[in-house]
Protein backbone atom coordinates (compact mmCIF):
# COMPACT_ATOMS: atom_id res chain seq x y z
CA UNK A 1 0.00 0.00 0.00
CA UNK A 2 1.29 3.67 -0.42
CA UNK A 3 1.99 5.95 2.06
CA UNK A 4 0.34 8.91 2.52
CA UNK A 5 2.39 11.78 2.69
CA UNK A 6 1.39 14.61 4.96
CA UNK A 7 2.13 18.47 4.47
CA UNK A 8 4.59 18.68 6.96
CA UNK A 9 6.80 15.75 4.96
CA UNK A 10 5.98 12.69 7.38
CA UNK A 11 5.16 9.51 5.46
CA UNK A 12 2.28 7.83 7.19
CA UNK A 13 1.58 4.35 6.37
CA UNK A 14 -2.04 4.13 4.27
CA UNK A 15 -5.33 4.22 6.38
CA UNK A 16 -4.00 6.38 8.73
CA UNK A 17 -6.24 9.54 9.75
CA UNK A 18 -4.16 12.10 11.42
CA UNK A 19 -0.65 12.30 10.54
CA UNK A 20 1.69 10.95 13.49
CA UNK A 21 4.01 13.65 13.27
CA UNK A 22 1.91 16.59 13.41
CA UNK A 23 -1.32 15.24 14.14
CA UNK A 24 -3.18 16.81 10.91
CA UNK A 25 -6.11 15.18 9.92
CA UNK A 26 -5.10 13.50 6.27
CA UNK A 27 -8.98 13.23 5.80
CA UNK A 28 -11.13 16.17 5.10
CA UNK A 29 -13.07 16.06 8.70
CA UNK A 30 -16.13 18.80 9.86
CA UNK A 31 -17.04 17.14 13.19
CA UNK A 32 -14.37 16.22 16.31
CA UNK A 33 -11.27 14.28 16.14
CA UNK A 34 -11.97 10.05 16.32
CA UNK A 35 -9.04 9.83 18.95
CA UNK A 36 -10.21 6.11 20.09
CA UNK A 37 -6.64 4.79 18.42
CA UNK A 38 -5.17 7.80 17.52
CA UNK A 39 -5.86 7.73 14.09
CA UNK A 40 -3.34 5.06 13.26
CA UNK A 41 -3.52 2.32 10.38
CA UNK A 42 -4.84 -0.58 12.05
CA UNK A 43 -4.20 -4.17 9.94
CA UNK A 44 -7.54 -5.22 9.61
CA UNK A 45 -8.42 -1.60 8.11
CA UNK A 46 -5.25 -1.58 5.74
CA UNK A 47 -4.73 -4.96 4.19
CA UNK A 48 -7.35 -7.09 2.61
CA UNK A 49 -5.81 -9.43 -0.33
CA UNK A 50 -4.30 -12.59 0.89
CA UNK A 51 -6.39 -15.80 2.89
CA UNK A 52 -4.29 -14.72 6.20
CA UNK A 53 -5.72 -10.78 5.85
CA UNK A 54 -9.08 -11.88 5.39
CA UNK A 55 -9.18 -14.40 8.76
CA UNK A 56 -6.98 -11.77 10.54
CA UNK A 57 -10.19 -8.91 9.46
CA UNK A 58 -13.10 -11.13 10.27
CA UNK A 59 -11.44 -12.27 13.70
CA UNK A 60 -10.42 -8.59 14.34
CA UNK A 61 -14.06 -7.34 13.97
CA UNK A 62 -16.28 -6.11 17.17
CA UNK A 63 -19.43 -7.38 15.43
CA UNK A 64 -17.60 -11.14 14.94
CA UNK A 65 -16.57 -11.19 18.81
CA UNK A 66 -20.44 -10.16 19.90
CA UNK A 67 -21.90 -12.53 17.78
CA UNK A 68 -19.25 -15.56 19.32
CA UNK A 69 -20.28 -14.31 22.89
CA UNK A 70 -24.06 -13.99 21.89
CA UNK A 71 -23.60 -18.01 20.61
CA UNK A 72 -21.78 -18.93 23.77
CA UNK A 73 -24.70 -17.37 25.95
CA UNK A 74 -27.62 -18.90 23.91
CA UNK A 75 -25.84 -22.07 23.91
CA UNK A 76 -24.63 -21.73 28.16
CA UNK A 77 -28.88 -21.15 28.43
CA UNK A 78 -29.75 -24.42 26.62
CA UNK A 79 -27.22 -25.91 28.95
CA UNK A 80 -29.08 -25.08 32.38
CA UNK A 81 -32.66 -26.21 31.14
CA UNK A 82 -31.67 -29.79 32.38
CA UNK A 83 -29.10 -31.26 34.76
CA UNK A 84 -25.73 -31.55 33.49
CA UNK A 85 -24.18 -35.16 33.40
CA UNK A 86 -22.48 -34.59 35.77
CA UNK A 87 -25.59 -33.66 38.33
CA UNK A 88 -27.84 -37.24 37.39
CA UNK A 89 -27.26 -39.85 39.24
CA UNK A 90 -23.87 -41.74 39.33
CA UNK A 91 -25.36 -45.65 38.71
CA UNK A 92 -27.58 -44.60 35.84
CA UNK A 93 -27.26 -44.65 31.84
CA UNK A 94 -27.14 -40.74 31.06
CA UNK A 95 -29.20 -42.29 27.31
CA UNK A 96 -31.91 -43.60 29.37
CA UNK A 97 -32.15 -41.11 32.09
CA UNK A 98 -32.86 -38.20 30.40
CA UNK A 99 -35.55 -39.34 28.15
CA UNK A 100 -37.44 -41.46 31.25
CA UNK A 101 -37.33 -38.40 33.21
CA UNK A 102 -38.11 -35.45 30.75
CA UNK A 103 -39.63 -37.29 27.63
CA UNK A 104 -38.52 -36.84 23.92
CA UNK A 105 -37.16 -32.68 25.43
CA UNK A 106 -34.95 -34.76 27.24
CA UNK A 107 -34.05 -37.10 24.69
CA UNK A 108 -33.23 -34.31 22.01
CA UNK A 109 -31.63 -32.73 24.75
CA UNK A 110 -28.96 -35.38 25.17
CA UNK A 111 -28.48 -36.04 21.10
CA UNK A 112 -27.73 -32.64 20.55
CA UNK A 113 -24.59 -33.41 23.55
CA UNK A 114 -26.39 -30.43 26.20
CA UNK A 115 -26.24 -33.08 28.90
CA UNK A 116 -21.95 -32.29 28.76
CA UNK A 117 -22.27 -29.09 27.42
CA UNK A 118 -18.72 -27.71 28.69
CA UNK A 119 -16.73 -30.72 27.15
CA UNK A 120 -18.42 -30.65 24.11
CA UNK A 121 -16.34 -30.34 21.12
CA UNK A 122 -18.74 -27.22 18.93
CA UNK A 123 -18.70 -25.78 22.67
CA UNK A 124 -14.70 -25.75 23.25
CA UNK A 125 -15.02 -24.48 19.21
CA UNK A 126 -17.46 -21.22 20.00
CA UNK A 127 -14.53 -20.84 23.17
CA UNK A 128 -11.62 -20.98 20.78
CA UNK A 129 -13.07 -18.79 18.22
CA UNK A 130 -13.96 -15.97 21.08
CA UNK A 131 -10.29 -16.74 22.46
CA UNK A 132 -8.89 -16.04 18.71
CA UNK A 133 -11.41 -13.26 18.20
CA UNK A 134 -9.74 -11.27 21.48
CA UNK A 135 -6.19 -11.91 20.63
CA UNK A 136 -5.85 -10.93 17.00
CA UNK A 137 -8.54 -8.00 17.82
CA UNK A 138 -6.65 -6.99 21.12
CA UNK A 139 -2.94 -6.55 18.88
CA UNK A 140 -4.95 -5.08 15.95
CA UNK A 141 -5.32 -2.46 18.09
CA UNK A 142 -2.72 -2.58 21.03
CA UNK A 143 0.28 -2.38 18.89
CA UNK A 144 -0.28 1.09 16.49
CA UNK A 145 -2.25 2.61 19.24
CA UNK A 146 1.65 2.04 21.68
CA UNK A 147 3.45 3.29 18.76
CA UNK A 148 1.46 6.42 18.45
CA UNK A 149 1.41 7.14 22.14
CA UNK A 150 4.70 6.33 22.95
CA UNK A 151 6.25 8.44 19.57
CA UNK A 152 3.60 11.37 20.54
CA UNK A 153 4.57 14.68 18.98
CA UNK A 154 4.30 17.81 21.78
CA UNK A 155 4.09 20.54 18.64
CA UNK A 156 0.52 20.08 16.56
CA UNK A 157 -1.42 21.07 13.93
CA UNK A 158 -4.07 23.66 14.65
CA UNK A 159 -6.71 21.68 13.35
CA UNK A 160 -5.40 18.85 15.34
CA UNK A 161 -5.94 21.09 18.51
CA UNK A 162 -8.73 22.69 16.98
CA UNK A 163 -10.73 19.50 17.05
CA UNK A 164 -10.70 18.26 20.35
CA UNK A 165 -14.02 18.61 22.05
CA UNK A 166 -11.49 21.29 24.68
CA UNK A 167 -10.79 24.14 22.88
CA UNK A 168 -9.85 27.45 23.33
CA UNK A 169 -7.22 30.18 22.38
CA UNK A 170 -6.53 33.65 23.99
CA UNK A 171 -4.17 36.64 23.92
CA UNK A 172 -1.60 37.15 26.85
CA UNK A 173 0.21 40.14 28.11
CA UNK A 174 3.65 38.03 28.27
CA UNK A 175 3.66 34.60 26.92
CA UNK A 176 6.91 33.09 29.05
CA UNK A 177 5.38 34.04 32.28
CA UNK A 178 1.62 32.31 31.48
CA UNK A 179 3.47 29.65 29.66
CA UNK A 180 5.44 29.33 33.25
CA UNK A 181 2.24 29.30 35.51
CA UNK A 182 0.73 27.19 33.26
CA UNK A 183 3.36 24.37 33.91
CA UNK A 184 3.40 24.99 37.36
CA UNK A 185 -0.34 24.35 37.41
CA UNK A 186 -0.05 21.32 35.62
CA UNK A 187 2.51 19.96 37.97
CA UNK A 188 1.00 20.53 40.73
CA UNK A 189 -2.23 18.21 39.09
CA UNK A 190 0.40 15.47 38.79
CA UNK A 191 0.37 16.25 35.22
CA UNK A 192 4.03 14.62 32.73
CA UNK A 193 4.88 17.38 31.30
CA UNK A 194 7.00 16.94 27.37
CA UNK A 195 8.46 20.57 25.83
CA UNK A 196 9.19 20.85 22.32
CA UNK A 197 9.66 24.44 21.07
CA UNK A 198 8.09 26.46 23.40
CA UNK A 199 4.41 24.29 23.62
CA UNK A 200 3.76 21.91 26.24
CA UNK A 201 1.74 18.34 26.57
CA UNK A 202 0.84 17.82 29.62
CA UNK A 203 0.04 14.36 30.43
CA UNK A 204 -1.53 11.80 33.32
CA UNK A 205 -2.51 8.40 33.61
CA UNK A 206 -1.73 6.90 30.36
CA UNK A 207 -1.78 3.20 31.68
CA UNK A 208 -5.74 3.19 32.06
CA UNK A 209 -5.31 3.07 27.97
CA UNK A 210 -4.20 -0.70 28.30
CA UNK A 211 -6.92 -1.76 30.44
CA UNK A 212 -8.95 -3.18 28.00
CA UNK A 213 -6.35 -4.72 26.73
CA UNK A 214 -5.19 -6.42 30.31
CA UNK A 215 -8.90 -7.68 30.48
CA UNK A 216 -8.31 -9.38 26.97
CA UNK A 217 -5.10 -11.25 28.56
CA UNK A 218 -6.76 -12.22 31.91
CA UNK A 219 -10.30 -13.45 29.66
CA UNK A 220 -7.66 -15.06 26.97
CA UNK A 221 -6.25 -16.80 30.28
CA UNK A 222 -9.27 -17.67 31.74
CA UNK A 223 -10.65 -19.39 28.42
CA UNK A 224 -7.51 -21.07 27.79
CA UNK A 225 -8.11 -22.77 31.24
CA UNK A 226 -11.44 -23.67 30.22
CA UNK A 227 -10.34 -25.20 26.88
CA UNK A 228 -7.51 -27.26 28.45
CA UNK A 229 -10.06 -29.35 30.75
CA UNK A 230 -10.83 -31.22 27.20
CA UNK A 231 -6.85 -32.57 27.46
CA UNK A 232 -6.79 -35.79 29.32
CA UNK A 233 -4.98 -35.69 32.67
CA UNK A 234 -5.79 -31.81 32.73
CA UNK A 235 -9.29 -32.21 34.46
CA UNK A 236 -11.05 -35.48 36.61
CA UNK A 237 -14.17 -35.06 37.95
CA UNK A 238 -16.06 -38.01 38.19
CA UNK A 239 -17.67 -40.84 40.65
CA UNK A 240 -16.62 -44.21 41.74
CA UNK A 241 -18.59 -46.83 43.73
CA UNK A 242 -16.13 -48.96 45.87
CA UNK A 243 -17.96 -51.78 47.85
CA UNK A 244 -15.86 -52.97 51.03
CA UNK A 245 -12.85 -54.92 50.53
CA UNK A 246 -12.85 -54.38 46.31
CA UNK A 247 -10.09 -52.47 44.83
CA UNK A 248 -11.20 -50.79 41.88
CA UNK A 249 -8.73 -48.58 39.35
CA UNK A 250 -9.40 -44.70 39.96
CA UNK A 251 -11.76 -43.41 36.86
CA UNK A 252 -9.37 -40.77 34.96
CA UNK A 253 -6.45 -42.25 36.14
CA UNK A 254 -5.28 -44.35 33.15
CA UNK A 255 -5.74 -46.82 35.80
CA UNK A 256 -2.36 -45.88 37.22
CA UNK A 257 -4.04 -45.58 40.58
CA UNK A 258 -6.21 -47.99 42.23
CA UNK A 259 -8.56 -47.47 45.37
CA UNK A 260 -9.37 -50.55 48.76
CA UNK A 261 -12.21 -49.68 50.38
CA UNK A 262 -11.29 -51.56 54.15
CA UNK A 263 -15.07 -50.55 55.33
CA UNK A 264 -16.93 -48.01 55.25
CA UNK A 265 -18.99 -46.54 58.49
CA UNK A 266 -21.66 -44.36 59.42
CA UNK A 267 -22.52 -42.96 62.94
CA UNK A 268 -24.73 -40.74 63.88
CA UNK A 269 -24.96 -38.63 67.19
CA UNK A 270 -25.60 -40.07 70.52
CA UNK A 271 -29.18 -40.05 71.34
CA UNK A 272 -27.92 -39.52 75.16
CA UNK A 273 -25.93 -36.33 74.67
CA UNK A 274 -28.54 -33.73 75.50
CA UNK A 275 -26.89 -31.42 73.72
CA UNK A 276 -28.78 -32.92 70.19
CA UNK A 277 -31.61 -34.71 72.38
CA UNK A 278 -34.00 -31.37 70.97
CA UNK A 279 -33.17 -32.00 66.99
CA UNK A 280 -33.37 -35.94 67.42
CA UNK A 281 -36.62 -35.23 68.96
CA UNK A 282 -37.80 -33.01 66.36
CA UNK A 283 -35.81 -34.86 63.17
CA UNK A 284 -37.76 -38.24 64.67
CA UNK A 285 -34.69 -40.49 64.45
CA UNK A 286 -31.07 -40.56 64.04
CA UNK A 287 -28.94 -37.86 62.45
CA UNK A 288 -25.74 -39.04 60.90
CA UNK A 289 -22.54 -37.16 62.36
CA UNK A 290 -20.11 -38.74 60.05
CA UNK A 291 -19.45 -40.82 57.13
CA UNK A 292 -16.13 -42.59 57.01
CA UNK A 293 -14.62 -44.64 54.20
CA UNK A 294 -11.29 -46.52 54.92
CA UNK A 295 -9.32 -46.00 52.14
CA UNK A 296 -6.07 -47.34 50.80
CA UNK A 297 -4.59 -45.47 47.62
CA UNK A 298 -2.15 -47.85 45.11
CA UNK A 299 -0.09 -47.21 42.55
CA UNK A 300 0.72 -49.45 39.54
CA UNK A 301 4.01 -50.11 39.62
CA UNK A 302 6.20 -48.91 36.81
CA UNK A 303 6.92 -51.20 33.83
CA UNK A 304 3.76 -53.04 34.05
CA UNK A 305 0.88 -52.94 31.42
CA UNK A 306 -2.59 -52.03 31.82
CA UNK A 307 -5.00 -55.09 31.44
CA UNK A 308 -2.38 -57.34 33.09
CA UNK A 309 -2.32 -58.37 36.12
CA UNK A 310 0.28 -56.28 37.23
CA UNK A 311 1.96 -55.38 40.60
CA UNK A 312 1.02 -52.75 42.56
CA UNK A 313 2.65 -50.99 45.92
CA UNK A 314 0.59 -49.02 48.41
CA UNK A 315 1.65 -44.99 48.53
CA UNK A 316 -1.31 -43.84 51.26
CA UNK A 317 -3.71 -44.74 53.64
CA UNK A 318 -6.68 -42.24 54.53
CA UNK A 319 -10.02 -42.08 56.08
CA UNK A 320 -11.67 -40.24 53.77
CA UNK A 321 -14.67 -37.87 55.35
CA UNK A 322 -16.86 -35.33 53.98
CA UNK A 323 -14.87 -31.90 53.55
CA UNK A 324 -11.10 -34.18 54.89
CA UNK A 325 -10.65 -36.20 51.30
CA UNK A 326 -7.55 -38.24 50.46
CA UNK A 327 -5.50 -35.95 48.42
CA UNK A 328 -2.09 -37.65 46.31
CA UNK A 329 -0.29 -36.32 42.95
CA UNK A 330 -2.65 -33.56 42.17
CA UNK A 331 -5.99 -35.77 42.68
CA UNK A 332 -8.28 -35.59 45.69
CA UNK A 333 -10.97 -38.23 46.34
CA UNK A 334 -13.81 -36.74 48.34
CA UNK A 335 -16.89 -38.73 49.87
CA UNK A 336 -20.09 -37.92 48.45
CA UNK A 337 -22.51 -40.98 48.88
CA UNK A 338 -23.28 -43.95 50.61
CA UNK A 339 -25.37 -47.38 50.49
CA UNK A 340 -25.64 -49.45 53.29
CA UNK A 341 -26.61 -53.24 53.11
CA UNK A 342 -26.38 -53.90 49.37
CA UNK A 343 -27.12 -57.30 48.06
CA UNK A 344 -24.00 -58.87 48.07
CA UNK A 345 -24.37 -62.63 47.85
CA UNK A 346 -27.40 -64.81 47.79
CA UNK A 347 -27.19 -68.39 49.16
CA UNK A 348 -29.75 -70.97 47.31
CA UNK A 349 -30.66 -74.68 47.85
CA UNK A 350 -31.27 -77.43 44.99
CA UNK A 351 -34.44 -79.34 46.95
CA UNK A 352 -36.98 -81.71 45.19
CA UNK A 353 -39.65 -80.36 43.92
CA UNK A 354 -41.90 -83.77 45.22
CA UNK A 355 -40.55 -84.46 48.24
CA UNK A 356 -38.18 -81.55 49.45
CA UNK A 357 -35.24 -83.49 49.87
CA UNK A 358 -31.89 -81.02 49.90
CA UNK A 359 -29.39 -82.15 47.37
CA UNK A 360 -27.04 -79.70 47.91
CA UNK A 361 -26.73 -75.80 48.12
CA UNK A 362 -24.91 -73.26 46.20
CA UNK A 363 -23.73 -69.39 46.14
CA UNK A 364 -24.39 -66.69 43.73
CA UNK A 365 -21.90 -63.64 43.88
CA UNK A 366 -24.73 -61.02 42.42
CA UNK A 367 -22.15 -58.62 40.68
CA UNK A 368 -19.89 -61.68 39.19
CA UNK A 369 -21.91 -64.74 39.28
CA UNK A 370 -21.02 -68.16 37.81
CA UNK A 371 -22.18 -70.02 34.47
CA UNK A 372 -22.77 -73.41 36.85
CA UNK A 373 -22.70 -74.28 40.14
CA UNK A 374 -21.60 -78.25 40.56
CA UNK A 375 -24.10 -79.33 43.01
CA UNK A 376 -22.64 -83.23 43.43
CA UNK A 377 -21.43 -85.89 40.81
CA UNK A 378 -24.83 -85.93 39.44
CA UNK A 379 -26.76 -82.55 39.77
CA UNK A 380 -25.46 -79.08 38.11
CA UNK A 381 -27.14 -75.41 38.22
CA UNK A 382 -26.87 -73.17 35.23
CA UNK A 383 -27.42 -69.76 35.15
CA UNK A 384 -29.40 -69.43 31.88
CA UNK A 385 -30.54 -65.68 32.37
CA UNK A 386 -30.17 -63.02 35.36
CA UNK A 387 -31.81 -59.59 35.55
CA UNK A 388 -30.06 -57.64 38.47
CA UNK A 389 -32.18 -55.07 38.64
CA UNK A 390 -35.92 -56.76 37.26
CA UNK A 391 -38.73 -55.84 35.75
CA UNK A 392 -40.97 -56.08 33.04
CA UNK A 393 -40.46 -54.03 29.75
CA UNK A 394 -43.46 -52.71 27.60
CA UNK A 395 -43.22 -55.98 25.52
CA UNK A 396 -43.65 -57.97 29.02
CA UNK A 397 -40.48 -59.48 28.68
CA UNK A 398 -38.67 -59.71 31.93
CA UNK A 399 -35.50 -57.23 31.64
CA UNK A 400 -33.20 -55.42 33.74
CA UNK A 401 -32.98 -51.60 34.28
CA UNK A 402 -29.21 -51.55 35.27
CA UNK A 403 -26.60 -53.64 36.64
CA UNK A 404 -26.54 -53.01 40.13
CA UNK A 405 -28.71 -55.74 42.07
CA UNK A 406 -31.30 -54.02 43.61
CA UNK A 407 -34.40 -56.47 42.62
CA UNK A 408 -32.23 -59.89 41.36
CA UNK A 409 -33.73 -62.22 39.30
CA UNK A 410 -32.48 -65.73 37.86
CA UNK A 411 -33.94 -68.23 35.18
CA UNK A 412 -32.00 -71.28 36.54
CA UNK A 413 -31.34 -74.25 34.12
CA UNK A 414 -31.04 -78.01 36.13
CA UNK A 415 -29.56 -81.12 34.85
CA UNK A 416 -29.49 -84.31 36.90
CA UNK A 417 -30.67 -87.84 36.77
CA UNK A 418 -34.18 -87.31 38.24
CA UNK A 419 -34.86 -85.41 34.90
CA UNK A 420 -34.66 -85.86 31.29
CA UNK A 421 -32.66 -83.02 28.80
CA UNK A 422 -32.82 -79.47 30.86
CA UNK A 423 -35.60 -78.26 33.18
CA UNK A 424 -35.69 -74.56 33.63
CA UNK A 425 -37.38 -72.30 36.65
CA UNK A 426 -37.06 -68.52 37.59
CA UNK A 427 -36.50 -67.50 40.58
CA UNK A 428 -36.56 -63.57 42.18
CA UNK A 429 -37.13 -62.00 45.80
CA UNK A 430 -40.85 -63.36 46.69
CA UNK A 431 -40.91 -65.22 43.60
CA UNK A 432 -40.35 -68.65 42.73
CA UNK A 433 -42.40 -70.02 39.56
CA UNK A 434 -41.28 -73.22 37.57
CA UNK A 435 -41.06 -72.80 33.77
CA UNK A 436 -41.06 -76.06 33.24
CA UNK A 437 -44.03 -78.51 33.13
CA UNK A 438 -44.29 -81.08 36.02
CA UNK A 439 -41.11 -79.25 37.56
CA UNK A 440 -38.24 -82.32 39.56
CA UNK A 441 -36.00 -79.73 41.34
CA UNK A 442 -37.02 -76.31 43.62
CA UNK A 443 -34.59 -73.90 44.37
CA UNK A 444 -35.34 -72.13 47.70
CA UNK A 445 -34.03 -69.33 49.22
CA UNK A 446 -31.39 -69.83 52.14
CA UNK A 447 -29.71 -66.97 53.01
CA UNK A 448 -28.26 -63.35 51.83
CA UNK A 449 -24.85 -61.39 52.34
CA UNK A 450 -24.88 -57.29 52.07
CA UNK A 451 -22.04 -55.09 51.60
CA UNK A 452 -21.61 -51.27 52.23
CA UNK A 453 -20.84 -49.26 49.32
CA UNK A 454 -19.18 -45.97 49.10
CA UNK A 455 -19.51 -43.27 46.55
CA UNK A 456 -16.14 -41.45 46.15
CA UNK A 457 -15.70 -38.70 43.71
CA UNK A 458 -11.77 -37.99 42.26
CA UNK A 459 -11.30 -34.61 41.35
CA UNK A 460 -8.15 -33.42 39.67
CA UNK A 461 -8.36 -29.63 38.26
CA UNK A 462 -4.39 -28.41 36.89
CA UNK A 463 -6.73 -25.56 35.14
CA UNK A 464 -7.30 -23.93 38.09
CA UNK A 465 -3.77 -21.78 37.82
CA UNK A 466 -4.86 -20.47 34.86
CA UNK A 467 -8.63 -19.54 35.98
CA UNK A 468 -7.74 -17.78 39.31
CA UNK A 469 -4.84 -16.10 37.19
CA UNK A 470 -7.24 -14.80 34.19
CA UNK A 471 -10.23 -14.06 36.98
CA UNK A 472 -7.17 -11.91 38.73
CA UNK A 473 -5.70 -10.37 35.32
CA UNK A 474 -9.14 -9.04 34.26
CA UNK A 475 -10.37 -7.58 37.51
CA UNK A 476 -6.99 -5.67 37.23
CA UNK A 477 -7.71 -4.63 33.84
CA UNK A 478 -11.19 -3.44 34.85
CA UNK A 479 -9.63 -1.30 37.79
CA UNK A 480 -7.58 -0.20 35.72
CA UNK A 481 -9.88 1.26 32.93
CA UNK A 482 -12.55 2.11 35.07
CA UNK A 483 -10.78 4.35 38.15
CA UNK A 484 -8.62 6.08 36.12
CA UNK A 485 -8.99 8.18 32.83
CA UNK A 486 -6.06 8.80 30.01
CA UNK A 487 -5.80 12.88 30.36
CA UNK A 488 -3.55 15.28 27.91
CA UNK A 489 -3.90 19.10 28.14
CA UNK A 490 -2.28 20.84 25.11
CA UNK A 491 -0.52 24.47 25.81
CA UNK A 492 0.65 25.69 22.34
CA UNK A 493 1.82 29.15 21.41
CA UNK A 494 0.18 31.37 18.81
CA UNK A 495 2.16 33.49 17.42
CA UNK A 496 3.86 36.02 19.75
CA UNK A 497 0.73 37.20 21.37
CA UNK A 498 -1.51 33.96 22.35
CA UNK A 499 -1.79 30.27 23.03
CA UNK A 500 -3.83 27.55 21.84
CA UNK A 501 -5.33 25.06 24.38
CA UNK A 502 -6.82 21.59 23.94
CA UNK A 503 -7.47 19.15 25.86
CA UNK A 504 -8.70 15.26 24.91
CA UNK A 505 -9.74 11.82 27.70
CA UNK A 506 -11.85 9.45 26.81
CA UNK A 507 -13.99 9.97 29.90
CA UNK A 508 -15.01 12.02 32.83
CA UNK A 509 -15.02 15.20 30.89
CA UNK A 510 -15.73 17.73 33.72
CA UNK A 511 -12.53 16.27 36.09
CA UNK A 512 -10.61 17.43 32.79
CA UNK A 513 -12.22 20.65 32.69
CA UNK A 514 -11.56 21.65 36.27
CA UNK A 515 -7.81 20.50 35.79
CA UNK A 516 -7.48 22.90 33.10
CA UNK A 517 -9.13 25.68 34.85
CA UNK A 518 -6.79 25.10 37.33
CA UNK A 519 -3.80 25.03 35.56
CA UNK A 520 -4.92 28.49 33.50
CA UNK A 521 -6.25 30.20 36.93
CA UNK A 522 -4.56 33.84 37.88
CA UNK A 523 -3.60 33.65 34.15
CA UNK A 524 -4.60 35.49 30.96
CA UNK A 525 -5.93 32.41 29.63
CA UNK A 526 -9.67 32.00 28.82
CA UNK A 527 -11.44 28.87 30.18
CA UNK A 528 -12.02 26.65 26.49
CA UNK A 529 -15.06 25.63 25.82
CA UNK A 530 -16.46 22.42 25.38
CA UNK A 531 -17.55 22.27 22.01
CA UNK A 532 -20.14 19.81 22.33
CA UNK A 533 -21.95 21.33 24.92
CA UNK A 534 -21.00 24.55 22.95
CA UNK A 535 -22.73 23.20 19.90
CA UNK A 536 -25.73 21.35 21.85
CA UNK A 537 -26.30 25.23 23.35
CA UNK A 538 -26.32 26.51 19.76
CA UNK A 539 -29.11 24.17 18.93
CA UNK A 540 -31.28 24.89 21.78
CA UNK A 541 -31.20 28.69 21.08
CA UNK A 542 -31.63 28.11 17.24
CA UNK A 543 -34.63 26.12 17.80
CA UNK A 544 -35.84 28.83 20.35
CA UNK A 545 -35.68 31.27 18.09
CA UNK A 546 -37.19 29.61 15.26
CA UNK A 547 -40.07 28.97 17.86
CA UNK A 548 -40.39 32.61 18.47
CA UNK A 549 -40.49 33.25 14.59
CA UNK A 550 -43.07 31.25 14.57
CA UNK A 551 -45.22 32.38 17.26
CA UNK A 552 -44.87 35.62 15.61
CA UNK A 553 -46.49 34.41 12.26
CA UNK A 554 -49.34 32.82 13.97
CA UNK A 555 -50.07 36.09 15.72
CA UNK A 556 -50.10 38.10 12.77
CA UNK A 557 -52.30 35.82 10.74
CA UNK A 558 -54.62 35.83 13.89
CA UNK A 559 -54.73 39.71 13.74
Amino acid sequence: MEKVTCECGHQNPYGTELCERCGKPLKEQQQLLNMRYEGVARRSQTYNRSVVDKVWNFFSSVKVGIWIIFLILVASIFGTIFPQEMFIPPNVDPAQYYGEEYGIAGEIFYTLGFHNLYGSWWYIALLAALTTSLIIASIDRVVPLYRALKNQRVTRHKSFLSRQRIFGESDVASQDATYEAVKEGLKKKKYNISEENGNLVAEKNRFARWGPYVNHVGLVLFLTGAMLRIFPGMYVDENVWVRDGDTVPLPGTDSQYYLESEGFTMETYDEDDEMYAEALERSGGPITETYRTEAVLYERVDGNVVGVDSEQQKVKSHDIEVNDPLTYDSYSIYQVDYKLNELYEMDFELESEETGEVYGDFTVNLFDPEDSYEIDDEREVTIHSYFPDFYFDDDNEPSTRSSIPDNPAFIFAFDGPEVEGTEHRFVGIQQNHPVTEDPVYNVSFAGIDTNHVTALTVRKDLTLPFLMAGGAIFMIGLIQGSYWTHRRIWLQKRGDDGFYVAGHTNKNWESLKRDVNAAIDGTDIESPEDQIVKKEESKKQSASADDRADTGEADKGGR
